[in-house]
């Protein structure tokens, strides 16, 4: 039998949705060795957040009680103090700015090995975890030769777990060194923030260089409107300065998982693909029938943007 500690993660009162697909993919390994999944919540509503990752698979929540927001300091003494005393095989952590900026530390404090990004793992007798290289253009496996590991997931590749459960939740108290936490949180500035988080969106309508001048992004902005939809693009758009970074979708941009996507003239690069092939439904539109934006479309379209947006703004308004 193989546990698995997963940790959640949450911003300003709010469970980030990694820690939901941390739910699913946790919930899989742990069910591939028969072992039991625990949770972890660390500061902020431990009992507000534990009643939101009540659900089916996880076997125990622990909460921390120490601070309202993330905290390297306490979160590597948290999860350091919870590995020794529940003795896991697996923990397993967001790939994301705070998962990276405290896993490194947990995995060698801990003296295990890290493996990170991951979009797939499975437990056949030892851990397997599957990772792109070059820019998404090649997976790779690695086979981790050792008895326990620490690995952090790739937001948007596993499904977000909904299904209610009944978890026990404990509160797990442990003696924090105040002397080693050497910052805290005193609040928040949204630098170079936009009116939209791309991330949040049910429904966007992506562009790609196929709109060849920034004076054309306006039609595409008039179907968005249309789709009650937000605009975002992918990074040649962003490179040449006509729109800001935050609507750039990608793995150098912002993963998305949105009901539709709508791509109109975006090739499909692995880099842009990294970043929506999570979405629900996605719907390419595109001169190039070999674009490789077709492969993974649901819905595809093989013609000029400027006669098909029109079109299109016509219908939905």
């Amino acid at each position: 039998m193989s546990d698995v500690l997963a940790i959640t993660e949450h911003r300003r009162g709010e469970l980030r949705d990694v820690s939901f697909e941390l739910v699913t993919a946790a919930s899989d390994l742990a069910s591939q060795s028969g072992g039991d999944l625990h949770l972890a919540v660390i500061g902020g509503d431990v009992d507000g957040f534990a009643e939101e990752l009540s659900l089916d698979g996880v076997d125990a929540i622990h909460t921390v009680s120490e601070g309202d927001e993330f905290n390297h300091d306490v979160y590597v003494q948290a999860v350091t103090a919870l590995y020794e005393e529940l003795d896991p095989t697996y923990v397993l952590m967001g790939n994301t700015v705070n998962g990276l900026d405290y896993a490194p530390a947990v995995a060698e404090q801990l003296d295990i090995p890290l493996a990170t990004d991951a979009i797939g793992m499975e437990n056949e007798g030892s851990l397997t975890v599957t990772r792109e290289m070059y820019a998404s253009k090649v997976e790779s496996t690695v086979e981790v030769d050792a008895d326990k590991a620490a690995v952090t997931i790739r937001p948007g590749e596993w499904d977000a777990a909904e299904a209610a459960g009944e978890p026990a939740v404990e509160a797990f108290d442990f003696a924090l060194d105040e002397s080693r936490v050497r910052s805290r949180v005193t609040g928040f500035e949204e630098v170079g923030a936009g009116d939209v988080d791309i991330a949040d969106a049910d429904v966007l309508v992506s562009v790609g260089r196929g709109i060849e001048d920034e004076e054309n992004i306006e039609l595409v902005q008039e179907l968005a409107d249309a789709l009650d939809a937000t605009l975002s693009s992918s990074r040649p758009i962003v490179d040449n300065g006509w729109l800001p970074k935050d609507r750039q979708v990608g793995q150098s941009g912002k993963v998305v998982t949105p009901k539709v996507y709508l791509a109109i003239g975006i090739s499909g690069a692995v880099q842009h693909v990294a970043g929506m092939k999570g979405a629900e439904n996605i719907i390419a539109i595109n001169t190039d029938p070999d674009a490789p934006i077709f492969d993974i479309a649901d819905y595809g379209i093989v013609g000029d943007l400027f006669d098909v947006v029109p079109e299109l703004i016509e219908q939905f308004e």
